[in-house]
């Protein structure tokens, strides 16, 4: 991750509903959420859930994919991690200070009936 591509990202995070957006992506893991759904559990508008998920995808940070009628958003973990990574390179004068483990989620299993 460059300067850019980090100032594009944290600029997009640097809103309250974008922020609370990514977060609960974040804890759906990959498999994402409806656009409907986290505007449902967040108390968003449509017209401004596409306004912030449009701003969060042009940085990056979540991806799309269409599933029948619905597109659903996944944070993208490996973005998150490149800007962790990027904030924190020089921690300590480079001498290894935290977990340097990357988040990699694992997919959670559908619970059955």
């Amino acid at each position: 991750m460059n300067n850019q591509e980090t100032v594009i990202a944290l600029a997009a995070l640097a809103q309250e509903s974008r922020l609370a957006i990514f977060r609960l992506l974040v804890q759906a893991g990959p498999e994402g959420m409806a656009a409907t759904r986290i505007g449902d559990e967040l108390g968003i508008a449509p017209s401004s859930m596409s306004f912030h998920l449009k701003e969060l995808a042009h940085a990056q940070l979540v991806t799309v994919r269409r599933d029948g009628r619905s597109m659903i958003y996944s944070a993208s973990f490996d973005t998150m991690n490149a800007l962790v990574g990027f904030l924190t390179e020089n921690c300590c004068g480079g001498n290894v200070c935290t977990p340097s483990r990357p988040c990699r989620p694992a997919a959670r299993t559908k619970a059955k009936a």
